[in-house]
């Protein structure tokens, strides 16, 4: 009985444990050009970036091994590098020294992150702490960290000397295989659609977050970008159902998740992607009463002009709230969009009451084709060609075709790709993922961001250096509302948009009903010599495609698919 109550309260943790080791000393302190006796030392950094056993001390009792920073009176530091964005946080060896030494320890996204104070630039421990003081053994390990960073800047704040044996980071990931992937002629965008996945990979932690950094919260706009490079890469992964369960069980259906009408209606669009991937109808029958009841709540907030008004918190993403009246058709376009998922869901669900009543508001949002502008926003217009209210063509060449990717956004920018296409326009959205969110490989990074502008990058340093007199901060010194400056996060589940985009349309793979037993495959090559990979299918199989040019220009398609699923090719 004792065993079986303690098993009650013992709860699994989803993740595994990694541990990677740092492959660069970016930064030490440097030394005065005139000294009058030696104040602090860093001595043999390099040693930190050989291969550690993990135990200390790690060269055994009688050979000196490991980093020795000394404080005579002056604090040293060393800025690592682990070479990629990670979720987790550091493991510190300690050797042979006095008792009592601390370090301050700042974890960072960015090089200048990890230079910076708290206060500085929106630089904050708000979230999760990246910057702190704590108390170290000797002879002994320490772990510190739970956050999102690249980079570790570690100082003795005490006098005296501490000998660190190694310093690696303990990376905490959820181990799901990778069922969908992505190869082509062109390795940029094979680096972006590889990018796009470890983000989202990144944000599968206890629940689908939006960011490891910040805010490290399960929200239901960010979500479905996130949910659909998931099921196109991962497949059923369990942690779709159980972050839409966590938002239905933590708000009433009379309420708005994340406190936001919008992001409810991003739950049922979630909803819906889940359901149509997995055809799983015992678990869409959980949540019909709360459909039902949220459904009619939605429905007060339609106006006899077929408007939905009045709601809480319009949103559409970052770059469009400086444009209201883009926001508001944006928001009909989502709504119009929510609400036909509501008459699919209901219809699935034998609730004819529900869906004759999801139909009719969709029916009266959908009378209002034409008489909505973008007001110049390409994510107004996206959204509107989505769901049908503008052509998708006349999108294209008044709004989402202009200027290249000024405008883009890295939330929205999904739903401007999957609108050039309605538009068919896939060769010119094929470039913009090259352009855009290669722009952000082409600053340093690994994981994509919460927002990105391409202006950014106008005379700036990239996150991997450290800041150049002269240039400006690419992470320092842009951003605003609730990420300005170090605040940014630089790993944003909204933002892995290609990941799904490269397989369903460069592939062509395209489910056709619930549980994809029928899928239509229609690649599309655009200036690209083959291609090649995978979509995820709900039974953890996948199917495959192989695409290559021949030299008479037409292209030659392979398909494997499992028994069960029928192509249509």
């Amino acid at each position: 009985m004792h065993n079986e109550q303690a098993a009650a309260h013992e709860v699994p943790d989803p993740r595994t444990r990694t541990y990677v080791n740092p492959v660069r000393i970016v930064w030490t302190t440097p030394k005065p050009v005139l000294s009058y006796g030696e104040r602090f030392a860093v001595r043999d950094a390099e040693a930190l970036l050989a291969p550690v056993r993990g135990q200390v001390p790690e060269s055994g009792f009688w050979k000196p091994h490991g980093c020795v920073l000394s404080n005579d009176g002056e604090v040293p530091s060393i800025l690592l590098d682990f070479g990629r964005e990670l979720h987790g946080g550091v493991q510190l060896g300690l050797g042979a020294g006095p008792r009592g030494m601390r370090l301050r320890l700042r974890f960072g996204e960015s090089v200048s992150e990890a230079m910076s104070d708290i206060g500085e630039r929106g630089s904050t421990n708000d979230h999760a702490m990246r910057d702190d003081i704590v108390g170290v053994p000797v002879f002994g390990t320490r772990e510190v960290g739970n956050t999102g960073f690249r980079f570790i800047r570690i100082d003795l704040v005490t006098p005296g000397s501490v000998s660190l044996e190694f310093v690696r980071a303990v990376s905490l990931m959820r181990p799901m295989a990778r069922l969908g992937a992505f190869r082509s002629s062109d390795e940029r965008l094979n680096r972006i659609f590889e990018t796009a996945v470890h983000t989202v990979h990144l944000c599968c932690q206890d629940f689908l977050w939006d960011g490891i950094k910040r805010d490290r919260l399960v929200w239901m706009g960010d979500m479905h970008p996130e949910t659909m490079a998931i099921l196109s890469v991962f497949g059923a992964q369990p942690i779709l159902p159980e972050s839409l369960d966590l938002m239905a069980a933590t708000t009433p259906p009379d309420e708005w998740m994340n406190n936001m009408t919008p992001y409810t209606l991003w739950w049922v669009r979630n909803l819906a992607e889940w359901f149509r991937f997995t055809g799983d109808l015992a678990y869409l029958g959980k949540h019909r009463d709360y459909l039902a009841t949220m459904f009619c709540h939605l429905e007060t907030f339609m106006t006899p002009d077929g408007i939905l008004d009045g709601i809480r918190r319009p949103f559409l993403d970052w770059p469009t709230e400086h444009n209201r009246p883009a926001v508001h058709a944006g928001m009909q376009a989502l709504a119009l969009l929510a609400w036909r998922d509501g008459e699919f869901l209901a219809k699935a669900l034998g609730d004819d009451v529900l869906a004759a009543r999801c139909g009719a508001a969709a029916a009266r949002l959908a009378a209002l084709r034409g008489a909505l502008e973008p007001h110049g926003s390409k994510q107004a217009a996206a959204m509107l060609a989505l769901a049908g209210l503008r052509d998708p063509a006349e999108m294209f060449a008044h709004v989402l075709g202009k200027d290249g990717v000024r405008g883009m956004s890295t939330f929205y920018g999904y739903y401007m790709l999957e609108a050039m296409c309605e538009a068919g326009e896939k060769q010119f959205a094929l470039q913009c993922i090259r352009d855009y969110w290669g722009g952000m490989l082409d600053m340093g990074a690994t994981s994509f961001w919460e927002n990105f502008d391409m202006d950014w990058t106008k005379n700036a340093f990239r996150i991997d250096e450290l800041p150049v007199s002269g240039r400006r901060d690419i992470h320092g010194d842009f951003g605003e509302f609730c990420y300005p400056g170090f605040r940014h996060s630089l790993c944003h589940g909204w933002s892995c948009g290609p990941a799904a985009w490269c397989i369903r349309h460069v592939l062509g793979i395209r489910p056709l009903d619930v549980g994809c037993r029928r899928v239509d495959v229609r690649p599309f090559l655009g200036d690209l010599d083959w291609a090649e990979g995978a979509m995820a299918l709900p039974t953890g199989d996948a199917i495959r495609v192989h695409v290559e040019r021949k030299c008479d220009g037409k292209a030659d398609v392979q398909v494997s698919a499992p028994e069960g699923v029928t192509l249509e090719e």
